[in-house]
């Protein structure tokens, strides 16, 4: 027939003699018969309707499972969804041979080649960045095919059965060397709070060993200036004598192994008692 009907969010190509001449958006198309047809995309996924038209809406691909070798030699199998669409239907066809299949290749073997670069330890830790990564690098091969891949998410990441007992032993190893180290720097904080606390009180001890000792010297030296007051200077001074003196006498009492310094002159006690 002559005239077709494009559905919704498709396209057609009309080619002339084997060579794309128009592309028909949605509405109603026309096209020479004998001398005009429809490109056929038979061969795409059924989501293609009759075989002519080509979906322009984003689109999911569901890739196969690739076996992929980490820089460290751990194997890996991996699939991803692809979400894409066509921008040009004319590269999208004449550009590129089995599109669908093509993209699948596109991305696997983008994604092999960058988890082979790449640690077990950093690929399992970055997984969206490598996602990314590998979005950017087939962009530019993807938009030679007319097609523009949204996003690509990995859908399956796994490895071996000896990498996976490997990993758990590696885990386990992590965890106990982690609760060592915890309880190492709590018993180190401890220490500390304990050594400041220590070290605080025996400041606080201090200061106030010193302020005692600052009172009584003042109490010292009110009470001498006093007494100069009342009994005049050298009586005062034969006086503070005399007690020391007899300060000193009462410490060899009590330990007569103690040293004790006393006045040269404890004559003063008898003079003042005259």
């Amino acid at each position: 027939m002559f005239i077709f009907t494009v559905p919704q969010n498709h396209v057609a190509i009309v080619e002339m003699f084997g060579k794309p001449r128009a592309v028909r958006h949605s509405g109603l198309g026309f096209h020479l018969p004998v001398v005009q047809n429809l490109k056929s995309v038979r061969g795409w996924p059924a989501t293609q309707k009759d075989g002519v038209y080509i979906e322009l809406t984003e689109q999911l691909l569901d890739t196969k499972t690739r076996s992929c070798i980490t820089k460290d030699n751990a194997t890996m199998q991996v699939n991803c969804i692809v979400r894409w669409r066509i921008t040009d239907a004319i590269k999208a066809v004449y550009e590129v041979e089995r599109l669908h299949q093509s993209l699948v290749e596109l991305v696997l073997n983008e994604m092999r080649s960058l988890i082979g670069s790449r640690n077990l330890d950093e690929i399992l830790s970055a997984r969206s960045e490598i996602s990314e990564r590998v979005v950017l690098t087939t962009a530019a091969t993807a938009e030679r095919w007319g097609v523009n891949i949204t996003s690509i998410e990995i859908k399956e990441l796994t490895t071996d059965s000896e990498t996976r007992d490997a990993m758990l032993r590696q885990m386990e190893a992590e965890r106990v060397s982690r609760s060592i180290a915890l309880k190492a720097e709590g018993e180190s904080a401890a220490k500390i709070k304990i050594a400041e606390s220590e070290k605080q009180a025996t400041i606080l001890k201090a200061q106030g060993i010193s302020e005692a000792l600052r009172i009584a010297a003042e109490a010292e030296s009110a009470y001498v200036a006093r007494l100069a007051e009342v009994i005049g200077a050298d009586a005062a001074a034969k006086v503070l004598m005399n007690r020391q003196a007899l300060e000193g006498y009462a410490t060899i009492s009590s330990n007569p192994a103690a040293t004790v310094y006393l006045p040269n002159n404890v004559q003063a006690m008898m003079d003042l008692k005259k």
